[in-house]
């Protein structure tokens, strides 16, 4: 035997053990990715129901937070996707349990959830910013056309439009030729055999995100415009006499407020920094809602869409995995942006919470007017010089005075609305 061949045999030992022991270190980094993605996910599922339902609790808790019914309704779809839809998802993405496998019926049910749920959050989060687009711009519109059964009327519009667009995915395109069963992590919205999917998914995404981004985008532009507009106003300084005499009765609340520029101190003739700043802060609080919709949505729609599309059935796997659960995201971050920043909510949280524990409750500052970055609802006011509010009800109450001839440019007078 050659010195080659005896230098081959007594190594090939030695690669194999090395082959195999690249394999057991690959096999854990693999499992330790699958671990950390199944701690994401059923940590958003966990953050998903105790953010909703806590913003929910808040608003039911208190009279005064009523007017944020599409903001409840929101976090109710959320909750309801934290409950059925977030679980299902764990399912079928975490390879922990790659042995699962749905019936036919049960994928279609799980696809229906997925296009009835997102459909009904997105189309309530643009209902939210339709809202706030009158209730700034057409402030006096807002006040007197925007009732509860006007919101109700609306509510009920999102839930027939959202359950007619799921019924196509039980009746209209489904054919999954035949199979019995669907393996957990093949079912999917382009998991089906049909030719009109791609016709569905075109539909899902033109009803679903392509319009709703398109009003999203369009009213927070006006909004933009009104907050610059209010930043950027000389307003003149209110006499000691005019501020001190009876005002209008008026409701505290931030509806009526909007209809004027409350004014309770002399203002310089030069725009402070704050003021002269405020604009870039209302556009960053823009940004910020606008960014965090399209980050959250338009991956999972394009890569659905492009799927549909192009025919393929083979499944991406990790790439379909981090899509979806960057979509399922905004059900975790939703009640944040639309409801935890707002003060008035966060408050009555922490009342609720002292109340479970049974501990005194301490007088603080009143929350009608926020921070900028706290309240996106409360930005005009602040950039407009609404003076600080005060610890008592009296001098709540004396902040509401009003100047009748400060208008901001881009609102509806009230002549006009």
């Amino acid at each position: 035997m050659n010195r080659t061949n005896r230098d081959w045999i007594m190594g090939h030992p030695n690669t194999t053990s090395e082959t195999q022991l690249q394999g057991v270190v690959t096999s854990s980094q693999s499992q330790i990715k699958d671990l950390f993605g199944l701690f994401c996910m059923v940590t958003l599922n966990l953050i998903a129901l105790l953010a909703n339902t806590g913003v929910m609790v808040a608003i039911a808790r208190a009279p005064h937070l009523k007017r944020f019914a599409f903001v409840c309704h929101l976090c109710a779809v959320d909750l309801l996707c934290a409950i059925l839809l977030m679980p299902l998802g764990i399912i079928s993405s975490s390879p922990f349990f790659g042995t699962v496998v749905f019936t036919v019926l049960e994928c279609q049910v799980y696809i229906f959830l997925n296009v009835f749920l997102i459909c009904l959050s997105i189309l309530t989060i643009t209902a939210i910013s339709v809202e706030r687009y009158f209730y700034i711009v057409h402030p006096m519109r807002y006040e007197v056309k925007m009732t509860i059964n006007l919101a109700v009327g609306v509510m009920l519009l999102i839930w027939v439009k959202s359950v007619l667009l799921a019924l196509v995915t039980l009746i209209g395109w489904p054919a999954y030729g035949h199979q019995s069963s669907i393996a957990a992590s093949h079912c999917s919205l382009h998991a089906s055999h049909s030719h009109l999917r791609g016709v569905f998914a075109v539909l899902f995404s033109v009803v679903c995100f392509l319009l709703p981004a398109v009003v999203i985008f369009a009213v927070y532009c006006a909004v933009y415009k009104v907050a610059r507009s209010a930043a950027l106003q000389q307003v003149p300084a209110v006499p000691t006499w005019a501020s001190a005499s009876p005002a209008k009765d008026r409701s505290d609340s931030i509806n009526s407020q909007t209809t004027m520029i409350a004014t309770t101190r002399t203002l310089p003739q030069r725009l402070s920094p704050e003021r002269a700043f405020s604009g870039g802060k209302a556009a960053i609080t823009l940004v910020f809602i606008v960014g965090q919709f399209l980050v959250c949505w338009l991956p999972y729609f394009i890569f659905h869409l492009q799927m549909s599309l192009s025919g393929s059935m083979q499944s991406p796997g990790d790439l379909e995995e981090a899509v979806t659960w960057l979509a399922y995201a905004s059900f975790a971050i939703n009640p944040f942006f639309y409801g935890l920043l707002n003060r008035q909510i966060r408050e009555e949280l922490v009342k609720f919470r002292r109340c479970c524990l049974k501990q005194p409750l301490e007088i603080g500052t009143s929350s009608h007017e926020g921070s900028l970055q706290e309240n996106f609802l409360q930005f005009i006011q602040r950039t407009a010089g609404v003076a600080e509010t005060h610890s008592t009800c009296a001098n709540s109450n004396s902040s509401n005075s009003v100047d009748k001839g400060i208008k901001i440019p881009g609102q509806i007078p009230e002549e006009q609305a």
